[in-house]
């Protein structure tokens, strides 16, 4: 394991070295990976994991929001013949990691670039009207006309109707939201900790739904994956402290908690749910 983190960092300075005169004013290039051949699925997800330690990558989406500062570095990438095969960013570090995955001869190279940060300004959420699933569920196999199930976790689950898109997944889980029946009769001290509580738990569950549902498809909406976290971008879709403390003063568990429900440009009406048990869904209803 240490040799092969020394390799890596040794590819890391010549690669970085060999390719720094592409880097733009506002990017940093901080690395390059060559391979001979194309690389393997198993050692392309290991350099990316040696990279990027404990965050998620999240794939760029060629037709989505472009941020000035993921084009800068990639403008001159996308002017070459051979073009970028994939690209991934990750937003959880200081500053944003972007990697980019070109031919090279025979083989391929990874890059990496550090991004000043994700720039792109918030614009209204819009679905693609046309879906191939191909494309769009290529992580998924179908099992039955409008059914598909996760290649790598069989309790993800899409169901495809006319007017419906839902997507669930389930996975028990060892801590559950407690639930106070009680929380009305708190001190306003005790409520404001309480709420926090909830609202932080109702952030990760977020979270989670994102990356089983929004980042296992793909061009589905325009905004990149990133987009769906910045607090700029999802604020007016997202669970307010003054809808949640309604929900707790009742006092009565809800079935389910919605903790995202936003409109898209044409109508569509997008809307994530948690159990707070292991139990989430992402429903997509179209006009």
């Amino acid at each position: 394991m240490l040799r092969a983190r020394i390799v890596l960092l040794v590819c890391l300075f010549w690669g970085a070295f060999a390719w720094s005169a592409m880097a733009s004013s506002k990017t940093r290039i901080v690395g390059a990976v060559d391979s001979r051949s194309s690389f393997s699925g198993e050692r392309l997800f290991a350099v990316l994991d040696s990279v990027g330690g404990t965050g998620t990558w999240m794939e760029w989406d060629v037709n989505g929001v472009r941020d000035p500062s993921v084009m800068e570095a990639l403008d001159p990438l996308l002017k070459q013949k051979n073009k970028p095969e994939m690209v991934w960013v990750i937003s959880e570090r200081p500053k944003p990691l972007m990697a980019v995955l070109v031919p090279k001869g025979a083989g391929e190279v990874i890059l990496f670039y550090e991004l000043a940060a994700l720039d792109a300004k918030p614009v209204p959420l819009t679905m693609n009207k046309v879906l191939t699933p191909d494309v769009v569920f290529r992580d998924y196999k179908q099992v039955s006309p409008g059914e598909f199930v996760h290649l790598d976790k069989p309790t993800l689950k899409i169901i495809v109707g006319e007017k419906r898109i839902r997507f669930s997944y389930s996975k028990p889980d060892d801590t559950p939201l407690r639930f106070d029946p009680d929380y009305s009769k708190k001190t306003f001290v005790e409520k404001h900790g309480e709420l926090r509580d909830y609202m932080d738990f109702l952030r990760y569950e977020y979270s989670l739904m994102l990356r089983a549902f929004v980042q296992s498809t793909r061009g589905m909406f325009n905004w990149q994956p990133w987009h769906w976290y910045m607090q700029t971008w999802n604020s007016k879709a997202f669970i307010s402290e003054k809808e949640l403390d309604a929900i707790l003063t009742k006092g009565v568990k809800p079935e389910m908690f919605t903790v995202f429900k936003m409109k898209a440009v044409g109508g569509e009406q997008i809307e994530m749910r948690t159990s707070g048990n292991g139990f989430s869904e992402m429903v997509i209803t179209t006009p």
